[in-house]
C-alpha cells in the first residue's frame, strides 16, 4: 500500500464538508461496491496459475532449499487464494457467476474452508462483530474482565487456550482441520457434508503425495504451505479486532457501522503483503461494506476521507506481541486488558 494513502497515526483528517458518519458513509461506499469482470476472473486464474506453479516446484526433485521456498511462496499464494474466496462468498465479486461459485467451492473444500461453515459462520461474524454476546461464532471469543474472574478455572483455560499465540501460529490444525471440519461436521453433519469431504480429500492428497513423492513430498507440498497460509490468516483474523484500541458493546449500544469503524483495524504493511493478503488489510471498510471487491478497497480509502483515520496495527514484531497479550474487555475502564491485570 503507497505510504501516502493515510496520514500519520493519530492525525485528523481535515475537511471544508461536515464529515459523514453512521450510514451515510455505508451510503457513500455503495458506488464502489461493484466488480469488473475481467479484473475478478485475472485475479483468480493468475493466482490459481502461480499456485499451481509453486506447489509443482515444491513437489519437483530440486534441492531441499529450493523446494523450501516454493513450498513457502505456495502458503503465501494459498493466503492470498483465500482471502480472494472470502470475497466470492462475500458476493463482491462475480456474484452472478456458476462457474466462479463452483470453483471457490472447490478451494474451500481443498483449503480446508467448506462453503457451508464458511459463509454461515462469516456472515454471523459480519453481523454480530465486536458485541460482548453473541460474537463468538465465526470469530474469537471475547469476555469481560468480571465474566473471566466469575469463570471456573476450566473454563478459562479452554477460554486463553483459543486466545494462545500457539494456538493460532497452529491454526490449521486448531482453526481448519478441526474447528471448520471436524468439528461443523460432527454437530450438524447433515448440514456440513463438504467439512467431511474435505476431511477425506485433505487426507487422500496426503496420501497420494506420500505415495508418489515420499515424506518429503507431504511437508513440502502440503504441510508447509497450509501451515503458513493458516498461521498467518488465523493471526490476521484474530489481531482484525483484537488490538489495542479495539471496542465492543452491549448489544444495546452496538451498530453496524461503529462495529466497522472502532471495531475493525486498518492493518498497515507493505505492498507485497498487501498483495499476498489481497488488501484484506483494510478491514475497517470491508466490515462497512462487503461488497467492495478487494482490488477497489485502496480506492475507497482514497476517495472518502473519513476513512482514512482508521484503528491500526501492523506485522512489525512489536505490534503483533502488543495484540496477542490483549485476553479480556474491562468494561470500566473501556478497553482490552491482559491477564497480568486481573
Amino acid at each position: 500500500m503507497p505510504a501516502n494513502l493515510l496520514p500519520p497515526e493519530g492525525t485528523a483528517v481535515l475537511s471544508s464538508a461536515k464529515p459523514r458518519t453512521g450510514h451515510e458513509l455505508i451510503l457513500a461506499t455503495k458506488p464502489f461496491a461493484k466488480d469488473n469482470t475481467a479484473e475478478s476472473w485475472w485475479c483468480i486464474l493468475s493466482t490459481a496459475s502461480l499456485l499451481i506453479a509453486a506447489l509443482v516446484g515444491a513437489f519437483w526433485h530440486f534441492h531441499p532449499m529450493v523446494r523450501t521456498g516454493f513450498s513457502i511462496l505456495a502458503g503465501l499464494l494459498i493466503l492470498r487464494f483465500f482471502v480472494i474466496y472470502h470475497d466470492q462468498q462475500h458476493h463482491a465479486i462475480l456474484p452472478k457467476s456458476r462457474l466462479a461459485e463452483g470453483l471457490m467451492r472447490v478451494f474451500g473444500v481443498l483449503a480446508l474452508s467448506p462453503s457451508s461453515i464458511w459463509r454461515s459462520s462469516h456472515n454471523h461474524h459480519h453481523n454480530h462483530n465486536s458485541k460482548l454476546r453473541g460474537s463468538q461464532i465465526g470469530s474469537y471469543p471475547i469476555m469481560t474482565r468480571e465474566q473471566f474472574i466469575k469463570t471456573p478455572p476450566g473454563k478459562r483455560r479452554a477460554y486463553l487456550f483459543v486466545r494462545h499465540p500457539l494456538t493460532i501460529l497452529f491454526g490449521y490444525v486448531f482453526m481448519f482441520l478441526y474447528g471448520m471440519c471436524l468439528n461443523p461436521f460432527f454437530n450438524y453433519p447433515q448440514r456440513h457434508v463438504d467439512c467431511l469431504l474435505a476431511l477425506i480429500v485433505h487426507a487422500l492428497i496426503a496420501s497420494a503425495l506420500l505415495w508418489f513423492g515420499g515424506w518429503m513430498a507431504l511437508v513440502f507440498v502440503q504441510i508447509i504451505p497450509h501451515f503458513i497460509a493458516s498461521a498467518i490468516g488465523s493471526y490476521l483474523f484474530y489481531a482484525q479486532h483484537n488490538f489495542p484500541g479495539v471496542s465492543f458493546n452491549d448489544n444495546a449500544g452496538w451498530t453496524y457501522e461503529k462495529a466497522a469503524l472502532e471495531s475493525s483495524s486498518y492493518m498497515r504493511t507493505g505492498p507485497v503483503m498487501a498483495w499476498f493478503t489481497a488488501n484484506i488489510g483494510y478491514h475497517h471498510i470491508h466490515h462497512l461494506n462487503a461488497r467492495i471487491p478487494f482490488y477497489r478497497l485502496p480506492e475507497v480509502l482514497r476517495e472518502i476521507p473519513e476513512l482514512r483515520c482508521p484503528k491500526t496495527t501492523s506485522l512489525r514484531p512489536a505490534d503483533i506481541i502488543r495484540c496477542l497479550r490483549l485476553k479480556v474487555w474491562d468494561v470500566q475502564a473501556q478497553r482490552m486488558v491482559g491477564v497480568h491485570n486481573l
